[in-house]
C-alpha cells in the first residue's frame, strides 16, 4: 500500500479568489482565460450542491483536468495525493480548507486521487470547469474517473465523517 507525505505537488495550481463586495454583495471571477494554459480551458461548467458531513471522492481521471472553484457558502476540506508513478512529487499529499473564509479555485491534473468534505455547517456549493467533456461529445464515450471510494485498505484517506456512496 502506498504511503503519502505531505507537501506540494506538481501540476495542481491553486488560485486564491478575490471578493469584490459593495453593497449589493460580492462578485467572484471563477475563471479567466487569460490566467489559464490552453490545455485547461474549461470544455463544460458545472455547480455541486453538497451537503454538510459529506465526501464526495476519492477519484482520479486519466485524461481530465479538473478546475474546481470553491466560493462557499460553506467549507470544504480538499485532499489531494499525487499517484503519478512518474511525478516528481509522487507520494505527496496536500490537505487544506477552501470556500466561503477561503475562497480558491484548486487545479487537479490527470493521475492526482482528488476528494473533497463538506465540513461547515450548511449546504457548499463547487463549481468544476474540467477540460473534458463528461462521457465525451454526445455523452457516447466511456467516463474518463477512477473511483476509490469503496476501496478496502484505500491509502486515499478522508479523516472526517463520510455519508455512504
Amino acid at each position: 500500500m502506498m504511503c503519502f507525505d505531505d507537501g506540494k505537488i506538481d501540476g495542481v495550481v491553486i488560485l486564491p479568489y478575490k471578493k469584490n463586495a459593495d453593497k449589493r454583495g460580492w462578485l467572484v471571477e471563477i475563471f479567466r482565460t487569460d490566467e489559464l494554459d490552453a490545455a485547461l480551458t474549461p470544455a463544460m461548467a458545472y455547480i455541486s450542491a453538497t451537503i454538510p458531513g459529506v465526501t464526495r471522492g476519492p477519484h482520479e481521471h486519466i485524461d481530465q483536468t479538473d478546475f474546481f472553484g470553491f466560493i462557499g457558502p460553506s467549507t470544504f476540506k480538499v485532499y489531494l495525493w499525487d499517484a503519478r508513478k512518474h511525478s516528481a512529487t509522487c507520494g505527496k499529499r496536500m490537505v487544506f480548507l477552501a470556500g466561503e473564509a477561503e475562497p480558491m479555485a484548486v487545479v487537479i491534473p490527470p493521475g492526482v486521487v482528488h476528494a473533497y468534505s463538506n465540513v461547515g455547517k450548511e449546504i457548499g456549493w463547487v463549481f468544476n470547469g474540467p477540460n473534458r467533456l463528461y462521457a465525451g461529445k454526445g455523452k457516447k464515450e466511456k467516463v474518463d474517473e477512477i473511483r476509490h471510494e469503496d476501496v478496502s485498505n484505500s491509502p486515499y484517506i478522508i479523516d472526517e465523517p463520510r455519508e455512504p456512496s
